[in-house]
């Protein structure tokens, strides 16, 4: 097993059936009363288990689906609590053209797991039958995509032993391949996050403050979401680039500089550090100074990542959207492509600018499916959904579904920033639209926005007071796409119980968004009209004291 699990698909099925036909029936049979020997049967057992799966794998991994599906079948009719054999039998069953079939075992593999074992399917399931009912492109991989596989393994093993294993030159090369690694998203995506610490604190260690620039630097992964999904990380990666911009010589490696300062405006998201703005600025003027594509676009999404520091800035997104996907675009830039596209669907969804948003939308998706970019769809499906609510006739009970399947599609995707929280929230600013009253069950988790949610669900459940209290407690919105949505939720709570200086700080606050969509700027939900509000605040204030 371990051996196979470093060779290309054809040499790693030749070793894996080796050493499958070596299999005799039950281990140590002739020893089973042995309490050692029950041990070591159970161990060998799973590892024949994993052995038949990776088969399954290397089968598919060089286009032999057809070979893989009856073993497959028989394995998961004997150990029908293993979700990556199901998973791999749906997965065969499509490449072999059969849609039908493999949606039929994802369902019997769901009613198995949930009436014998009490537990339901895993995100790898879930995913799966989302991507066969969407027919998503990665799902067929054609016959050169088991040559590349090859290629690859052949290349990385040439690297491996021509490469000195000290040398400086493999840590650069492993920031390119974490910076790939990042847009695959699940496991992928916090690996990356994972070893880029490491591979920056091991460039500080050799004291070579050009070689830590480029280490950093070089890990210029597109950004949307404006909650870190590690901010410990993020402020030591801050604290790395700050003393790396010290350390550079004056006057010198000014595309060095650019990418520190971009990296900084990044990853100081969501905060209010003055910091932010200040390094992304800096950025932007070094790259338009040098003229350099890529270094622009990374400099302008940090510069995308400060503009948050008021309500109403969703215009200038937009300007900032546009210059991304005209100037990736013309330089062959795909991530930063895609990345302009997502920026402007927010923004237009913010302007209430629809088919606008849908065309970003689109050409988002066709993005991803050409260079296989999957966490595009993500991005996609909660649009979709946002879309939806802000249809006044949708039910809401079809609205509520389709925020479910998009908070499913989270699973696994790697994005803590972005999943935590965001379902209750959207589910919320769904039923406050439609004149119902919050969630009231205390065991919500609400996670970054419980401050927001609470003084509304108090209400719901009748505790007037308590919510007034909860209110007082609030603090202000973080400065980021969710800035309006959590102010309208605030100003909603203010209204309800007669909180004069919340609905007096909600109305200044909100009154440069008059023109968009509360919450619409995060792609994911809305609150509806900000003017709504604002009217409801202006009404309210005018009543007597």
């Amino acid at each position: 097993m371990a051996a196979a699990g470093t060779l290309p698909p054809e040499g790693a099925l030749a070793r894996l059936e080796e050493a499958l036909r070596w299999w005799r029936g039950p281990a140590y049979a002739e020893f089973a009363d042995e309490a050692w020997a029950r041990a070591e049967r159970s161990r060998l057992a799973e590892l024949r288990l994993q052995a038949v799966e990776r088969r399954a794998e290397a089968r598919l991994a060089l286009g032999l689906a057809a070979e893989a599906v009856p073993d497959l079948d028989a394995h998961v009719a004997e150990h029908p609590w293993r979700e990556d054999a199901w998973r791999l039998l749906a997965l065969a069953l499509y490449r072999t053209g059969r849609q039908g079939d493999a949606l039929a075992v994802l369902r019997r593999a769901r009613t198995l797991l949930v009436e014998q074992l009490g537990v339901d399917p895993g995100p790898g399931l879930r995913r799966l039958e989302a991507d066969i009912l969407d027919h998503a492109g990665h799902l067929d991989p054609a016959a050169p995509a088991a040559a590349a596989g090859r290629v690859w393994a052949q290349a990385a093993a040439a690297y491996d032993r021509t490469v000195a294993s000290g040398a400086r030159a493999r840590l650069e090369s492993t920031v390119g391949l974490l910076r790939n690694l990042a847009v695959t998203g699940g496991g992928g995506l916090e690996a990356a996050r994972r070893y880029r610490v490491a591979a920056i604190a091991t460039a500080e260690e050799l004291g070579d403050a050009e070689l830590t620039a480029r280490v950093i630097g070089a890990y210029d992964v597109p950004a949307i979401w404006t909650r870190s999904d590690d901010p410990e990380q993020a402020a030591q990666i801050v604290a790395a680039a700050e003393r790396t911009l010290t350390a550079l010589p004056p006057g010198a490696h000014q595309a060095a500089r650019s990418r520190l300062l971009a990296t900084i405006a990044l990853e100081s998201r969501g905060t209010r550090a003055g910091r932010g703005p200040q390094a992304a600025r800096q950025a932007e003027e070094i790259a338009r100074r040098l003229d350099d594509p890529a270094l622009l676009v990374f400099a302008l999404n940090g510069v995308f990542m400060q503009t948050f520091h008021r309500a109403g800035l969703a215009p200038r997104r937009d300007e900032i959207g546009a210059e991304l996907v005209v100037l990736s675009a013309r330089h062959g830039l795909v991530t930063f492509e895609v990345l302009g596209h997502l920026i402007r669907l927010q923004a237009r969804s913010a302007l209430a600018d629809f088919p606008a948003a849908d065309r970003h939308a689109a050409a988002a998706d066709r993005l991803a499916e050409r260079h296989e970019l999957p966490l595009v769809g993500v991005f996609a499906q909660w649009y979709r959904a946002l879309r939806l609510a802000a249809t006044e006739q949708a039910p809401v009970a079809e609205v509520e579904a389709a925020y479910r399947d998009a908070a499913a599609r989270l699973d696994g995707a790697g994005m803590p920033g972005l999943q935590y929280g965001v379902l209750p929230l959207a589910l919320l600013c769904l039923r406050l639209r439609h004149a119902r009253p919050a969630q009231a069950g205390e065991r919500t988790d609400w996670g970054p926005y419980e401050p927001w949610a609470r003084p509304l669900v108090l209400l719901a459940q009748d505790r007037r007071s308590a919510a007034a209290a909860a209110l007082r407690q609030v603090p202000d919105p973080p400065r980021d796409l969710l800035f309006e949505a959590l102010w309208c939720l605030a100003a909603r709570a203010a209204i309800a119980v007669g909180d004069r200086e919340t609905m007096e700080r909600a109305h200044t606050e909100l009154i440069p968004a008059a023109a968009e969509l509360a919450g619409a700027a995060s792609g994911l939900l809305t609150l509806g009209p900000v003017s709504k509000h604002l009217g409801d605040l202006a009404t309210a204030l005018r009543r007597p004291r």
